[in-house]
């Protein structure tokens, strides 16, 4: 079954997913196999040899009367997670592309991208690969027409309001404007992926040397986390 909050990415669909979400999870329906948030949706698999459509239906409508989700807390147990980046040069080459885009100055669009946190919209398309959002809207520009073969792990790409970092390497039409040494992806931990739906993530400039130097010395690049309230 899905639950939809709206047609289109908003601050106020995705919060009403990801708060639904945790309610759900917390509930512990019977006969709920699995759930998982999307940007404005929550997912719910169950075993009809548990409950059916009708049963199911009628617990989820219980949950959705309770609160309007879309002015509901976030879910805790959050973070706030601080990520040194590296903007343009040839780790971020599509930066003044991308700028352009938005009628920025490159200056002005590295100021952007890091002036506040960004939440954690969703996890998709690659394994732990999370989905930013949502940037003013000078960033509503569109993917490219075409692919860029292949960005590499850690990857800072924009389209379309929203950031994306890679968790894996692969090709993209997002256009690549930064480099983080984030290893978001850790399939020999308990808990394989770092960053969670409703997580937030702020964006810390740095040079290219010293960037390289963060990434050869420091666990994550220099990553830091702290506990959101």
């Amino acid at each position: 079954m899905l639950i939809r909050f709206g047609t289109e990415l908003t601050e106020a669909a995705n919060r009403a997913a990801l708060a639904c979400h945790a309610a759900i999870e917390a509930a512990a329906i019977p006969g709920v196999e699995e759930s998982a948030a999307s940007l404005t949706s929550v997912y719910v698999r169950f075993a009809l040899m548990r409950t059916d459509h009708s049963a199911l239906r009628i617990v989820l409508e219980q949950i959705l009367a309770q609160q309007d989700w879309s002015q509901a807390s976030l879910p805790q147990g959050r973070r706030l997670w601080h990520v040194p980046a590296v903007f343009g040069t040839e780790l971020g080459p599509q930066l003044a592309e991308a700028a352009a885009l938005a009628s920025l100055a490159p200056e002005d669009a590295i100021a952007a991208l890091c002036a506040q946190p960004l939440r954690v919209q969703t996890i998709g398309f690659a394994p732990g690969q999370p989905y930013l959002g949502q940037l003013p809207s000078a960033w509503d520009i569109p993917r490219q027409t075409g692919l860029t073969p292949r960005v590499p792990q850690g990857a800072l790409a924009v389209a379309i309001r929203q950031v994306v970092l890679f968790s894996v390497s692969t090709p993209t039409g997002w256009r690549h404007v930064g480099q983080t040494a984030l290893r978001l992806f850790r399939p020999d931990h308990p808990d394989p992926f770092l960053l969670r739906p409703g997580d937030e993530v702020l964006f810390r400039p740095v040079t290219r040397d010293a960037f390289e130097t963060l990434r050869a010395t420091a666990p994550d690049g220099g990553a830091t986390s702290e506990r959101l309230r």
